[in-house]
C-alpha cells in the first residue's frame, strides 16, 4: 500500500496545536491538585493521563520538555509491530495502544485498511508506521480532546523535590517554583527520574546471569550475533597496542561471560531522513569536525565492509534509521552515565552525542576516504523540513533503550519469557510480545580486533522465547518505600527481562494498567500493593487489553 499524505492534517495545525498546549499552559504556576499526577510526558504518560480521565478523575501530566510523546514524535515511527518474519505480535497490542494507532492510521486515510486487516490477523508492517509530526498531533489532540491538565517545561527541582509523609508522595515540586499534590503518581519518565527522586530503589547496569538465574544477562562472551564481518585492527598505529586505540573503541578488559557489568546498550538517535529534494535538510559538517573520530569506519570500508544507507520505510518517503548497521547509529559507551546525570550532565552528553551522529553522516556522504559508491548512496539523504521544526530537523532527544529499573520485592526476569517452562505470571494486565533484544554495549579490543559485547536477539523460528505476561507487581515498588508511586516505563526487572518489555506500544499497555490500578486503589483507599487485581483485571479486558495471547 502506498502511503499517502495525511489529508486531515497540515503541518500548520499540528504547530498550532502544539503552542495551544505551551501557551495554555506553560505559565501555570503555585500549587495545583489532581487526583493522579503523572511524571514524563511520553507516550506512556499521555495513554496514563487519557485512561485517569476516562475514569473519572483528575489528572496533572507534567513534562521536562517541550512537546508530549516521547519516542514516538522524536522519530520512532518504524513501530516494531509484525516487523518479522517468524512471529506476529500485533494480537498483543489492545486497549489504548490501539486506539493510538488507529488515531495514526485515521489520519492518513487508511482507516478502513487497517481495521480489514485486524479483522483477518494479516501482517501489514506499513499500517504501524508514521510520521513524528503525525504521531504528536494525535497526542495532542487526544490530550486536548481529554481535557487534561498537560504542563511542558515543569522538571523535578532536584534535592528534595518530593514531599513524602511515611511511604507516601504528598506532592512534587517541579523548578518552576510549581508544586503538585495527588493521591497518586505514576513515573511515565524513560529514566525512572521520580521514582528515584522518591527514594524508590532502583537498578542500572547489567545484574549478572547467577543473580536471577538467567542466561543472557551480564557480559556476553559467546554471543553469535550482530559482529562486525570484517576483521578491523582497533590501535591508532595498526598492530602498536602502545600508541592507544583509535576513537569509539573502549579500553576495558572484556571479563567473563554472565558476570555483572556497568555498561548498558547503546544509545541512538532516531533520525527522520528524506531524498524528497522539496522536503530535504542537507546534513551539514559540524563545526571542529574531526574525520579521526571516524577511523574505525574508515577502517571498516577500506577492508571491504558496506555501510548501506537508509531505506524508506515511513510514509512519504522517509525513515528513522537508528542501528540498522553497527557503525551507523549507534555510540556504545557514550550513554552508560546518562540514566541517572544530573539535566546539566544530560544536555552535554546529548550535544556532543549529536555532533558525533552528524560528523559521521556527513563523512559517510562527503568524505574522500569513503569510497564513492558509498558516498553517492548516503549524500542524497537529508533531514526532514517538516519533522522536529524547532530543533533544525534534529530529533530533540536521544533513544533511551534503558533506563532506572524499580527494585521491587517482584522481580520480572528472562526466565518469565522462556518458551520452555516459562516461570508464571500470576497477575497479567498486558503481554510483552518480543524477543529479548539487547544492543551492543561496548566495543572492545578481543584477539587483536574490534569486537562488540552485549548482543542478545533472537528472533528464529526455533526461538527460545515466548510471548509472556507483564505482571502488575512489576509497576508496584516495596510497600516500605512507596504506597502511591507506580510506573509503567521503569519497571521491576532485570536487564535482559527489559530488553523485550522496552517498546512503546508496551509501555502503553503499561501505562493504562497502572492508570486503571491507581484510581482503583483512589475508589478502595489503598496502597497501590493491595489493589484487587480481580477488579482491575475485569477492567482492563472491558477496556479492551489483551492479557493473554489469543488462540491461533
Amino acid at each position: 500500500m502506498k502511503a499517502q499524505k495525511p489529508p486531515c492534517l497540515s503541518h500548520r495545525a499540528a504547530r498550532l496545536c502544539g503552542l495551544w498546549l505551551f501557551s495554555s499552559l506553560a505559565g501555570n504556576a503555585g500549587v495545583h491538585e489532581a487526583d493522579v499526577c503523572i511524571y514524563g510526558g511520553t507516550g506512556a504518560g499521555v495513554v496514563a493521563a487519557v485512561q485517569t480521565v476516562r475514569m473519572g478523575r483528575s489528572v496533572i501530566l507534567l513534562e521536562p520538555g517541550k512537546h508530549f510523546g516521547g519516542m514516538s514524535i522524536e522519530g520512532l515511527g518504524g513501530t516494531d509491530i509484525d516487523n518479522h518474519g517468524n512471529f506476529q505480535n500485533s494480537p498483543a497490542v489492545g486497549g489504548l495502544a490501539l486506539e493510538f494507532y488507529r488515531r495514526i492510521n485515521a489520519k492518513y486515510g487508511r482507516a478502513a485498511a487497517f481495521e480489514e486487516m485486524l479483522l483477518h490477523r494479516r501482517k501489514q508492517k506499513e499500517l504501524w508506521r508514521f510520521e513524528p509530526h503525525v504521531a504528536e498531533a494525535v497526542f495532542s489532540e487526544w490530550i486536548k480532546e481529554a481535557g487534561i491538565k498537560a504542563l511542558p517545561m515543569r522538571r523535578l527541582a532536584g534535592k528534595n523535590s518530593v514531599r513524602k509523609e511515611g511511604a507516601r508522595i504528598v506532592s512534587l515540586r517541579c523548578d518552576n517554583g510549581g508544586e503538585f499534590r495527588a493521591a497518586m503518581f505514576i513515573d511515565a519518565t524513560y529514566e525512572g527520574d521520580l521514582l528515584a527522586a522518591a527514594g524508590v530503589d532502583f537498578v542500572l547496569g547489567r545484574e549478572g546471569n547467577a543473580r536471577h538465574g538467567e542466561t543472557k544477562n551480564g557480559v556476553q562472551t559467546s554471543s553469535p550475533r550482530g559482529h562486525l564481518d570484517r576483521e578491523i585492527d582497533p590501535y591508532r598505529e595498526p598492530g602498536r597496542p602502545s600508541s592507544g586505540l583509535i576513537h569509539g573503541v573502549q579500553d576495558q578488559p572484556v571479563g567473563r561471560d554472565g558476570d555483572p557489568s556497568d555498561s548498558i546498550q547503546a544509545f541512538c538517535f532516531r533520525l527522520c531522513l528524506t531524498k524528497n529534494p522539496a522536503n530535504r535538510l542537507p546534513v551539514t559538517k559540524p563545526p571542529g569536525y574531526d574525520p579521526a573520530r571516524y577511523e574505525l569506519q574508515r577502517r571498516y570500508l577500506a577492508a571491504g565492509g558496506k555501510i548501506p544507507p537508509p531505506s524508506a520505510r515511513l510514509p512519504n518517503g522517509k525513515t528513522d534509521p537508528g542501528s540498522w548497521h553497527k557503525l551507523a547509529g549507534n555510540m556504545p559507551g557514550l550513554n552508560d552515565r546518562y540514566p541517572s546525570a544530573s539535566p546539566s550532565e544530560r544536555a552535554r552528553l546529548l550535544r556532543e552525542s549529536r555532533e558525533y551522529i552528524q560528523g559521521l553522516h556527513w563523512f559517510l556522504g562527503n568524505d574522500p576516504a569513503v569510497p564513492r559508491e558509498t558516498r553517492e548512496a548516503w549524500r542524497p539523504w537529508g533531514l526532514c523540513k517538516d519533522e522536529f521544526t524547532d530543533n533544525g530537523g534534529w530529533p530533540r532527544v536521544f533513544y533511551v533503550r534503558n533506563g532506572r529499573r524499580m527494585a521491587g520485592d517482584f522481580v520480572l526476569t528472562e526466565n518469565h519469557g522462556r518458551k520452555v517452562n516459562p516461570l508464571p505470571v500470576a497477575d497479567p494486565v498486558g503481554l510483552v510480545w518480543w524477543p529479548h533484544d539487547l544492543h551492543e554495549a561496548r566495543r572492545l579490543v578481543r584477539d587483536g580486533r574490534v569486537w562488540l559485547e552485549g548482543i542478545v536477539f533472537d528472533s528464529s523460528a526455533d526461538c527460545d522465547w515466548a510471548p509472556f505476561g507483564i505482571p502488575y507487581r512489576c509497576l508496584v515498588p516495596r510497600r516500605a518505600e512507596c504506597v502511591n508511586l507506580l510506573t509503567p516505563t521503569c519497571p521491576s526487572s532485570t536487564y535482559v527481562a527489559y530488553g523485550a518489555y522496552r517498546l512503546e506500544y508496551q509501555f502503553m499497555i503499561a501505562a493504562q494498567a497502572a492508570a486503571t490500578a491507581a484510581v482503583l486503589a483512589i475508589e478502595g483507599r489503598t496502597a497501590v500493593q493491595d489493589v484487587d487485581y480481580p477488579r482491575l483485571r475485569k477492567r482492563l479486558l472491558a477496556d479492551g487489553q489483551i492479557l493473554s495471547p489469543p488462540r491461533p
